[in-house]
């Protein structure tokens, strides 16, 4: 599970002040109050636990919340490469029970990564790539100190190697950048996950204080180390909020970038604010507090045995601090926390939500990996909300490598589409009931544009989206469990007002011999932005559909139809009018039909 950093610093402070007790130790061998002896296999990767597929699907971003394309993902020997949303996707990935390891790399970036304890289901993750800034500049043979401007800083003897062991002689660019726990992003940033080999060979999670990444290039860009024998000395600051509860000495852990996990190696001393240690080699070294762990799964529900997904579950240990994942499509969330605790569990909604825990319990003591489920208790202030529908390629098959992301507030939710089909839930705790959504063919590279929608509380069907990045504009409806009809010719969407000066809106799309259309013609409110919900009431308002070989009307009036239309975007001349409508009419021989459809086109006058 990631660090969780909705917690204010205060707050952060409180837990980690739990740790003086421990945190002067080398190491927490838990040999100690009666726990069981802890065996210790003879190869570390025998904590992983046999080898399984299963599914990815994370988006990487950079500093600034940006997606990246082009990154470059492997797990195992599978690869992916991030799409223009930063999106990847890898299917039936081997991994193992306990441990997953995703690389991932592109230029310009510092070599970022994530570990996961893999759940059933689809396995979500981000990784935030730190730009590769030069910080400083030395030169082989001659000793130096490159400092950044937090006051994090690194000594040189002037000795370094090629990746091959060969002598390096020449110019060498340093890359640093120190990451601050008191920093909300920092969980997206660090590799891996806090999960690390002991000097005794033994699984620990960690705590941190402090990291320090650092790279070395050389003049053609080539990557370099510190030669054999050679050492350097590091700084790392220590934010102030912490510093209270900084220990006077600390273990050392670099992060091994080959298998995915920490290895402890040496041991850092607090001078003034600053960790100091010593290392023989570069990566990411990190200032930890170790602890015995297990794997904890927890599963969200809600009351009637309907799994949640998209919630954040925290993991609040008194002597460890709090960590956090966010629950998948099957409801479910792993990741590592302390053995043989009582520990606190809420369930947030935060960007939905805020700050408030939707439900919170205690859980454990915990002496083995363990599966849990928790049951979300209904609130008449929390909306579940679930979004279906069909996404299909521009030719009209089924998708089935893709995914859709549904926006609402300021979050966006990920969810695979492998069969043409889709389905996102999401709790909500706003009056707001408009959402976005947009769907990638992870294959065939195309997409829909970003389509606004109306909540249709607790389910919202949203009929079929088609992939096709060259339509600029569409109208798309479907009748029954027929198939969706997809207009992208002739349409005309024309904002104007008529002798009884009332504003009114007409959208329409024929083909070239006026056999099959689409017409939709409204009153509008009074005033901009004339978004909202509208229905036909007479007055020259209609909605119509069809054509003579479907036998069925071009319109219908107000009688005997109740169908609904949701007017989400109304914009100026050239921008998108985005409408999606549902409910049901009756036909020219008096039976009753269903049809939901929507509309994004772009305004004429």
């Amino acid at each position: 599970m990631k660090n969780i950093k909705k917690l204010p610093n205060l707050i952060l402070m409180l837990l980690l002040s739990l740790l003086i007790t421990t945190s002067c130790q080398k190491d927490d061998d838990g040999s100690g109050g009666g726990e069981r002896q802890e065996n210790i296999p003879d190869t570390f990767s025998e904590y992983f636990g046999n080898t399984i597929s299963r599914d990815f699907l994370g988006n990487v971003i950079d500093t600034d919340h940006n997606p990246i394309e082009g990154v470059t993902i492997t797990i195992g020997n599978q690869t992916a490469i991030t799409d223009s949303n930063g999106v990847f996707i890898l299917n039936d990935a081997n991994v193992n029970e306990r441990f997953g390891y995703i690389k991932a790399e592109k230029a310009g970036y510092i070599h970022g990564s994530r570990s996961v304890v893999p759940s059933n289901g689809t396995n979500k993750v981000t990784i935030m790539l730190l730009d590769a800034t030069v910080v400083g500049s030395v030169n082989s043979g001659s000793t130096d100190i490159v400092t950044a401007n937090d006051g994090s800083s690194v000594s040189f003897d002037g000795n370094f190697i090629k990746e091959d062991g060969s002598a390096y002689s020449g110019s060498v660019d340093v890359i640093m950048h120190h990451l601050d726990p008191a920093d909300e992003d920092m969980s997206m940033q660090m590799p891996g996950m806090l999960y690390a080999e002991n000097e005794a060979g033994a699984e620990r999670m960690l705590q941190t204080l402090g990291m320090l990444a650092i790279e070395l290039r050389g003049s053609g860009g080539e990557d370099l180390n510190l030669a054999e024998g050679s050492m350097s000395e590091i700084k790392i600051p220590v934010d102030a909020s912490l510093m209270s509860i900084a220990p006077a000495t600390i273990p050392l852990w670099y992060f091994d970038e080959t298998n995915g996990y920490w290895k402890e190696e040496g041991v850092a001393t607090l001078q003034g604010n600053m960790y100091v240690g010593n290392v023989s080699h570069f990566s990411f070294w990190n200032c930890d507090i170790p602890a015995q762990a297990i794997t904890l799964c927890v599963t969200t529900t809600d009351e009637d045995g309907n799994v949640l997904n998209n919630l954040s579950v925290a993991i609040t240990s008194g002597t460890f601090g709090t960590r956090s994942g966010f629950t998948n499509e099957n409801g479910e969330v792993c990741g590592y926390v302390p053995s043989n605790e009582s520990l606190e569990l809420n369930v947030y909604s935060y960007d939905l939500c805020g700050d408030a825990s939707l439900h919170t319990e205690t859980v454990g003591p915990f002496n083995a990996d363990t599966s849990i489920t928790v049951i979300i208790p209904s609130n008449p202030d929390v909306i579940q909300e679930t979004v279906v529908g069909n996404f299909n390629t521009c030719s009209g098959d089924a998708v089935t490598d893709g995914y859709v992301q549904v926006s609402y507030g300021n979050q966006t939710f990920t969810d695979v589409v492998s069969d043409g089909t889709f389905e996102v839930n999401l709790l909500r705790c706003t009056d707001n009931n408009t959402f976005g959504i947009e769907g990638s063919d992870f294959v065939n590279l195309q997409s829909t544009d970003s389509i606004s929608y109306t909540f249709t509380t607790p389910l919202t069907d949203i009929g079929s989206i088609s992939a096709c990045n060259t339509i600029t504009e569409f109208i798309q409806y479907t009748i029954d469990d027929g198939d969706s009809v997809f207009l992208i010719d002739n349409i005309d969407a024309s904002f104007y007002t008529t002798g009884d000066m009332i504003p009114r809106l007409g959208i329409s799309s024929y083909s070239n011999d006026q056999e099959f259309g689409f017409y939709f013609q409204f009153r509008l409110n009074d005033n901009p932005p004339y978004t909202g919900e509208y229905m036909a009431n007479g007055f020259g308002d209609a909605i119509g559909f069809g054509s003579e070989s479907q036998d069925l009307p071009f319109f219908e009036q107000n009688a005997d139809t109740d169908v609904i239309s949701n007017i989400t975007s109304f914009g100026e001349v050239g921008e998108y009018i985005d409408v999606n409508f549902s409910g049901n009419f009756v036909d020219f021989d008096g039976t009753i039909r269903s049809v939901t459809g929507v509309i994004h086109v772009l305004r004429d006058n």
